[in-house]
């Protein structure tokens, strides 16, 4: 063969090969847009009922909110006291201080006179050493553990440690929860007749929210472009790719931001792996493993109303840093429960999801990456062809915009959070923007975090933080 028929067959096998591949991904997209639609819908339909019977909420269970801390001194003390003031009979809140270097554990000391106190246990994750232990004597209900420095899920282990109530809240400490978001949380948990192990709530952004009293009044789209392109996206996962795995009962992540668990479900899989820096989509794949392997029926589920807040970066340089650490994350966790993949043992989480984050969210990027370049390659050789590219890039933005507005519009039907019509407008011209200039950025920031994760890098990154 000459060299022009092999770069021409070349090109014809690369053409059928991103067709494939495009076609398949975006056939599970359109699925998990439905099973999401689906999902959100049946939500939606469901009454509410007063968790607390007429003998009171003696069998309410009760929840500690962990909040791994690290270096929070402008916002702790807000968040703390929104915990606290959250409306639901049996909440304690248990910060770890995992070694700041600012004035973390002095504010927390100034504003909720902390006195040292012992504390038995029952069972202990191993952690770093501890320093001491706190509680506070105006807010029984508090108490801080200062330890050594040793990241996010050493922290949440010693906070599993010391916990003493059925369930467990994981969130980070920028997170505002809204107030009746426990109930909404415990009102899925008893009402649902297998074994309830974690349940997940949406996340929105923060960001140029009007705040009161640390509470969201007034939600409101970020004036910056990039908080704002994160709202279109947050909305876009939450309410179509966790709805839609959360219907078939084999929803592989539960953000690290809002998470409440089983604290018995959590020991009983040792915690959080402290190798990741996904330790929270870790945590939630090896706890469907412990299940399907102990043959039990259980929920894990996520569920489109209750809500929490937080904070997303500003800066192009934090958020590049963010999204390639969850990248990072992914293959770790990929990687470390690598036997559950396509094993019909753990049931459609092995099936389907987990063989649908291999190829789609694992090497998505790198193959979506060689297309650019492949344009380009194509493109200086002069066979490159103008109407089967725009055609194919007609389609894809098509269906990304397809996606993201059918998720504006479940985020519209049951949350109903931006009321002004511009906010509204705004959203809707996101949702085509993003794929001109933000997809692609996000596409090299994810490949950075396999590049990372090949070089085994273990660092986690800084987060901006501004007051609540």
């Amino acid at each position: 063969m000459t060299m022009s028929e092999i770069l021409w067959t070349f090109i014809a096998f690369y053409s059928l090969f991103v067709l494939i591949y495009f076609v398949m991904i975006n056939s599970g997209y359109l699925i998990l847009l439905f099973l999401g639609i689906d999902e959100v819908l049946f939500h939606s339909r469901k009454p509410d009922f007063d968790i607390c019977d007429r003998e009171g909420c003696k069998l309410v269970p009760g929840i500690t909110i962990i909040v791994p801390a690290y270096n929070e001194e402008k916002i702790i003390s807000e968040s703390v006291k929104s915990l606290l003031d959250l409306d639901y009979p049996r909440v304690e809140v248990l910060v770890v201080n995992d070694g700041s270097s600012d004035n973390t554990l002095e504010e927390l000391k100034r504003n909720f006179k902390l006195i040292e106190i012992t504390r038995e246990i029952d069972e202990k994750i191993d952690t770093v050493p501890l320093r001491a232990i706190y509680n506070s004597i105006e807010e029984k209900r508090l108490t801080v553990i200062d330890k050594e420095n040793g990241g996010k899920a050493d922290a949440l282990n010693a906070g599993l440690s010391y916990a003493r109530t059925e369930l467990v809240l994981a969130i980070d400490a920028d997170t505002l929860v809204e107030k009746d978001a426990l109930q909404k949380l415990v009102r899925k948990y008893m009402r649902t007749d297998s074994r309830v192990v974690a349940l997940g709530g949406i996340v929105r952004v923060l960001n140029n929210c009007q705040v009161i009293s640390s509470e969201v009044t007034k939600a409101k789209l970020p004036k910056k472009f990039l908080p704002a392109m994160q709202v279109m996206e947050y909305i876009r996962a939450f309410l179509f790719g966790r709805s839609g795995w959360s219907r078939i009962n084999s929803l592989p992540i539960i953000s690290g931001a809002f998470g409440l668990f089983e604290r018995k479900a959590l020991m009983e899989i040792g915690g959080y792996r402290t190798t990741t820096v996904g330790e929270d989509i870790d945590a939630v794949v090896r706890l469907h493993k412990k299940m399907k392997e102990k043959k039990e029926e259980y929920d894990i589920s996520f569920l489109p109303d209750p809500v929490c807040w937080t904070q997303v970066p500003e800066k192009r340089k934090t958020l590049s840093g963010q999204r390639s650490r969850w990248q990072r994350g992914l293959i770790e966790t990929l990687t470390y429960n690598k036997e559950m993949i396509f094993n019909p043992k753990y049931g459609k989480l092995g099936v389907y999801a987990l063989p649908f984050f291999l190829f789609f969210e694992m090497f998505g990027p790198i193959i979506e990456m060689t297309g650019y370049i492949m344009f380009i390659i194509f493109f200086l050789l002069g066979v490159f062809s103008l109407p089967y590219f725009l055609l194919f890039l007609t389609v894809a933005v098509i269906f990304g915009v397809l996606i993201s507005l059918s998720s504006l519009f479940l985020a519209e039907l049951t949350l109903k959070r931006y009321e002004d019509p511009i906010d509204r407008l705004k959203l809707l011209l996101l949702a085509v923007l993003e794929n001109f200039g933000y997809r692609q950025l996000h596409t090299v920031w994810r490949v950075k975090g396999t590049i990372q994760f090949l070089r085994k890098e273990s660092k986690w990154g800084e987060m901006d933080r501004s007051e609540i």
